[in-house]
Parts: C-alpha cells; sequence; structure tokens
C-alpha cells in the first residue's frame, strides 16, 4: 500500500533550521509539513554542546518568548579556554548574549512553536527518495511510515535533514548550481553527556574548552546550571572516535567537581566544520542549517545561524511560490541573504581551521596562549581581529619560542580578511557564480600556500 499527500512546501527534519522554514511559510497561509524520522517523543532529542550565541536576536516566525523556557543558565559571559601543555587558562570575553539551553526541551518548544504556526508533522517518517521532474525541477520526497510508503509531493522541499543529508545524495544536480564539493573530511562527529555533579562548579559562568591529546579534537564543560554539566567532545571524522571518547571519559575522571557525578543521557552526531556551500538552491529545493553548512566552523556553534536561515528560506521559498515561479533563480536571493548574514564571516572563520590541520597541537596551543584573550575571542566569533603590526610586535615580544606561529597567524588572518572581502562581494545571479568561486579559490590557494594545509576542497 502507499500514501499521498500535497502541500505547497515540504520540510525534511524537525530541526532549528526546518522548525523555522516552517513556521515562516505557515504564517502565510501555505500548506506546509514536516517530515520527521524520530518519533514524536523522541524528535528534538539531538546531541548539541547546549551553547546558544545570540540568545537575544531570534526570528519571529517562532518569538524568543515561546522558547526561553527551555534557557537553563543565562549567567555565562566568557570562555574558558584550558591549555595544560602551557599550564594555563584563559578568560576569553564572547561578544553578544549567551545562554546554555536544555537542547531537548528546547527542540519540544520549537516543534510547538511550528505547530502553533499551522505546520503539520509527520513523525515516524524515513525519506528514502527525492523526485524530479524531466527538466530536474524536485517535486517531492517519498518515505516510508511503518514500513507503508508514503509520497509527499510539493511546490518547494526544503531539505533540513542534517550532516551529509541522504537527499543531497538522491537528488541530480548536474542542471543546477547547488553545491557538490561536499566530503567527508569537511564534517566532524561529537558527542556528549549530561552530566549530574554533587556540588556546584565554580565555573557555573563561563563555557569551558580544553584541546584533546590530538589536534584534531577538543573537550567541552558547559553548565547548563550549577550542578548539570553538558560535558562532550569533537572530532574529525578521520580520527577514531572510541579513542577520543576516552580522552573524554579521563578528563571527567581527574576533574574533582565530577567525582561521584552521574550521567543522564549519552548522545552523538555528525556536524559540519567547513564553509557554507556556494549555493544551497536548486530548481524546487532549498538545503538549510547543518544541510547546508550553516554552523561556525570554529566553535561548532549553529542555533541561532540555522534559525534565520530557515527563516531566510521559508521568506524567500513565499515569494516563489507567490510568482508561480520555484526555479533555481528565483530562489537565489536565499543564498545571498545566508552569506551577508553570517556565511561570509563563517568562510573566514574556517580559514582558521584550514590552519589548525597544518599546526603542531603544542605549537598551536602554545599560539593561543601567547595571544591576548579579546583578540582570540574576535577571531573565534567574527572570522577577524585588530591584529594589527604593533600587537604582533608586543605579543611576539611576550611569546619567545612561538614567533613563527605568530607571524603565520598574521599571515593567515589578513587572507582570512580578504577571504570576508569576496563573500560580501557575492553574485546576485547564479550566472555569475562560476567566475565569483574561480576568484575565490584563488585566494584559497594562496590560503593553503601560507598555512601549509592540505587542500580542504
Amino acid at each position: 500500500m502507499s500514501t499521498s499527500h500535497e502541500y505547497d512546501v515540504v520540510v525534511v527534519g524537525a530541526g532549528t533550521a526546518g522548525c523555522y522554514a516552517a513556521a515562516t511559510v505557515a504564517r502565510e497561509g501555505l500548506d506546509v509539513a514536516i517530515v520527521e524520522r524520530k518519533s514524536a517523543e523522541e524528535a528534538g532529542h539531538i546531541a548539541c554542546g547546549d551553547a546558544l550565541k545570540g540568545a537575544d536576536a531570534f526570528p519571529e516566525a517562532i518569538p524568543k518568548s515561546q522558547i526561553e523556557g527551555a534557557f537553563t543558565n543565562t549567567g555565562v559571559d566568557h570562555g574558558r579556554f584550558e591549555i595544560p601543555q602551557e599550564d594555563t587558562v584563559l578568560e576569553i570575553p564572547v561578544p553578544g548574549e549567551l545562554a546554555v539551553i536544555d537542547r531537548w526541551e528546547y527542540g519540544r518548544l520549537i516543534i510547538e512553536g511550528a505547530e502553533r504556526a499551522g505546520t503539520e508533522f509527520h513523525y515516524d517518517t524515513v525519506v528514502q527518495d527525492v523526485v524530479q521532474d524531466d527538466d530536474g525541477t524536485v517535486t517531492g520526497v517519498r518515505a516510508k511510515t511503518n514500513g507503508e510508503v508514503v509520497a509527499f509531493d510539493a511546490d518547494v522541499v526544503v531539505d533540513g535533514a542534517g550532516s551529509l543529508s541522504i537527499l543531497q545524495d538522491k537528488t541530480d544536480f548536474s542542471n543546477a548550481t547547488f553545491d557538490t564539493n561536499v566530503s567527508y573530511s569537511q564534517f566532524c562527529s561529537a558527542y556528549r553527556e549530561i552530566v549530574e555533579v554533587p556540588e556546584p562548579v565554580e565555573w557555573d559562568d563561563a563555557l569551558v574548552f580544553k584541546p584533546t591529546e590530538r589536534a584534531a579534537g577538543y573537550l567541552w564543560y558547559f553548565p547548563r546550571t550549577e550542578t548539570t554539566i553538558n560535558a562532550g567532545l569533537g572530532f574529525q571524522m578521520n580520527e577514531e572516535p572510541m579513542k577520543l571518547v576516552e580522552d573524554l571519559k579521563r578528563d571527567l575522571r581527574n576533574r574533582p567537581e565530577f567525582e561521584g557525578a552521574t550521567v543522564t543521557d549519552k548522545l552523538g552526531a555528525a556536524l559540519p566544520t567547513r564553509r557554507p556551500y556556494d549555493s544551497a538552491v536548486a530548481d524546487g529545493f532549498v538545503a538549510v542549517g547543518d544541510a547546508a553548512g550553516h554552523v561556525n566552523p570554529t566553535t561548532g556553534g549553529g542555533i541561532a545561524g540555522a534559525a534565520y536561515a530557515g527563516t531566510y528560506a521559508g521568506q524567500q521559498v513565499i515569494r516563489a511560490i507567490g510568482d508561480g515561479d520555484v526555479s533555481e533563480d528565483a530562489l537565489w536571493h536565499y543564498n545571498e541573504r545566508v552569506m551577508d548574514h553570517f556565511g561570509g564571516r563563517y568562510a573566514g572563520l574556517d580559514v582558521y581551521n584550514v590552519l589548525s590541520t597544518a599546526v603542531d597541537v603544542d605549537d598551536l596551543m602554545g599560539l593561543l596562549a601567547s595571544l591576548p584573550g579579546e583578540k582570540l575571542a574576535e577571531a573565534l566569533y567574527s572570522g577577524t581581529t585588530s591584529f594589527g603590526p604593533a600587537l604582533v610586535a608586543k605579543t611576539a615580544k611576550d611569546s619567545f619560542g612561538y614567533w613563527g606561529q605568530i607571524l603565520n597567524f598574521y599571515k593567515t588572518k589578513s587572507l582570512a580578511d580578504e577571504l570576508m572581502d569576496h563573500y560580501a562581494r557575492y553574485p546576485g545571479r547564479p550566472e555569475a557564480l562560476e567566475v565569483w568561486k574561480d576568484q575565490r579559490d584563488d585566494l584559497m590557494d594562496d590560503i593553503y600556500a601560507v598555512t601549509g594545509a592540505d587542500p580542504k576542497y
């Protein structure tokens, strides 16, 4: 047996980007459904660090007031970088409003917000294929629910299915500009445990970061409350996960504040540590959130960016359907808004990821320890920093032994600035993308040459 549904828009995935896209479309009176592989009880339960930067600014499709019940710690205001190789701790200011959330409760609340807006939900539904017409326009998806084949036909499909989305594997993009230069090595895995500790931690106002013994990973400790800690790690997919998970467990055992602690939840996931997709649209198709690389590649933070990407996608889809044209060209302005808001900044931040792959972990930690805290914060969150020659000289004076690394950081920073300037000139139409990409790739060649890193793309 099979069942068919028809909607104006079908969104795959009930994450942040998917829910905000659906809510945006539903509020304009269009028929929209979210197809979610998890059950209604499990939907919204995903692996996440629970840290939210930009907590003061959320799109109105699902107002902040509807999700504030998931904000469990709004007192965090800085990052705490533990660098055992240098026997030092850096207290780093973080710009913007911070919060730590209960991600599962947040997931429930954004689903509730999308439902209030008029979105229909189909749970326990696993997408298996994408449907395209003869000219390549995406016209729907095919899925299974409890063994039954279900067809979802739509004017536009929104891919919010997360990292390494199956929808992109199933779609023929040969007639589109959609970014297919996507590989396993551009993603990382994350694992986290929710840990209850017997006594309040002293650092409940900080996001704690610590390098693993390998350069490809880092540990985090984010306080949901004084006694509930999100403890996790992120690592490149080419690393052996169980060895890195053991790094986390070893560190937990060695931290006195975790003595007598209990673990209440364990979960893992994949996330992009790469620049945003060059183009995330095709005829009848838009990708949002993790499915389009909308994550800060240095911190893994992606909630606020996903909310805005979903909103921008929904707004452009509304215009396209209203005009009776869901072509790539009609959806293109979504790409421009993403690149203007955060995409160019994330591309600049990715340059520092590239640098880190070519630096010895001990040298990298020494470099971080030598940088002024506010400048490190600027680099981590804004993609650039006012790290001029005078400050280079002063930092070098105070950091004997890391002069080569500091000079290399300065050169890399200058190239990251050039790259962000180039993203500010993102093209206004699909036909101009190839020339823009060629110019961007020339800049990336310079970055690889300066850093000594292997090409990432």
